[in-house]
C-alpha cells in the first residue's frame, strides 16, 4: 500500500494533469483576444465565460475548504461572469493567473498534512455539511475537466484549436 505522501500526491495530480486529455493551460494557450468573448451558434458559452466560471468555482471550493468564515455565493449568478467577453486583455491574464494560483493552493492543501491531517475528514460546520476535503479536491478536478472539454470544443468550433 502506498504511503500517505504518495497517496496525497495522486489525489492532487488530477488538478493539472495531462495524462488523459488537454489541460486547462492547453485549452487557453494562444487564444486570440478577439475570440475570447465570442459565442458560436449552438454552444452556450464563450471562452471567457468558461474560464471565469472555472476560476470562480475553484476559488469558492478552496475558500470552502480553508475559510472558517466561508459564506456560500448565490447560484448561479455568482459563479458566472456578467459579460461574454473579458473587459480587457489584462482581465483575461489576471483570471488565468488567479486560477493557476488557486490550483496550486488546492494542490498544496491536498498534500500538506499540517494543514489537512486527514483528507477523509469532514469540513467543519457550519460551512461543512458532511463534505470531506478529498471530495472537494476531486470535485474541482472533475468540474475543471468538464469545462476544459468545453473550451477545446469551443476552440474547434471557432477554428482556433491547434493541431495535436
Amino acid at each position: 500500500m502506498a504511503d500517505d505522501a504518495t497517496w496525497r500526491a495522486a489525489v492532487a495530480r488530477p488538478l493539472a494533469w495531462r495524462e488523459a486529455h488537454a489541460t486547462f493551460d492547453d485549452a487557453v494557450a494562444g487564444l486570440s483576444s478577439e475570440l475570447r468573448g465570442r459565442r458560436v451558434d449552438g454552444f452556450p458559452h464563450s471562452a471567457w465565460e468558461l474560464v471565469e466560471h472555472v476560476r470562480i468555482t475553484q476559488r469558492d471550493i478552496l475558500d470552502f475548504c480553508r475559510d472558517a468564515h466561508y459564506h456560500e455565493p448565490h447560484w448561479p449568478d455568482d459563479y458566472w461572469p456578467k459579460d461574454a467577453a473579458p473587459p480587457s486583455d489584462e482581465a483575461w491574464e489576471r483570471s488565468l493567473a488567479d486560477y493557476r494560483a488557486d490550483r496550486a493552493a488546492l494542490e498544496a492543501l491536498a498534500v500538506d498534512t499540517s494543514r489537512v491531517p486527514d483528507l477523509h475528514a469532514t469540513i467543519p460546520p457550519p460551512r461543512g455539511t458532511g463534505q470531506t476535503y478529498l471530495r472537494e479536491v476531486l470535485l474541482v478536478a472533475d468540474h475543471t475537466s468538464y469545462h476544459v472539454g468545453q473550451l477545446v470544443m469551443l476552440r474547434r468550433l471557432l477554428g482556433a484549436w491547434p493541431a495535436a
